[in-house]
């Protein structure tokens, strides 16, 4: 178990047949360093931001639909947010990182780290999904 509570069992089912050499050979630096490693991106810097088309954002380690386009919204925030994922495709964990306790969200089928969730967001759920730009992949409806 990691710093952050992943171990692959609870919290979220991790791809057990790759090793961190594969995740390092089929990840960009900055994929792998957020997916794998709990990283962040700098906030502003995701071209996802000013995604408006409708289709669904992936995981970018395992390509599982995590978020419907439906719920993203502009939380000014600077990364990513929506206010609810696809039912059953996110887990999260408790994150003791940075001297405080935040909730981390991982793609439920590779364990990968997504982002953050606060109670900030809009209605109906009341949920900001603060999403890491460089976890996620977007595919249009033209072409799902």
């Amino acid at each position: 178990m990691d710093e952050h509570g992943v171990n692959g069992g609870t919290a979220a089912k991790t791809d057990a047949a790759k090793t961190d050499a594969d995740w390092r050979a089929e990840l960009s630096a900055d994929q792998y360093r957020v997916l794998r490693q709990h990283g962040t991106e700098r906030p502003g810097t995701s071209p996802l931001n000013n995604e408006k088309r409708t289709g669904v954002f992936d995981c970018a380690a395992c390509g599982t639909p995590v978020y419907p386009s439906e719920t993203k919204y502009d939380s000014r925030s600077g990364w990513p947010s929506f206010f609810a994922p696809i039912p059953g495709a996110v887990a999260t964990t408790v994150d003791r990182s940075l001297g405080m306790v935040r909730t981390e969200v991982h793609c439920a089928t590779c364990g990968g780290h997504l982002g953050h969730v606060f109670d900030d967001g809009p209605r109906p759920t009341g949920q900001r999904h603060c999403i890491n730009g460089v976890a996620l992949n977007f595919e249009p409806d033209d072409q799902v």
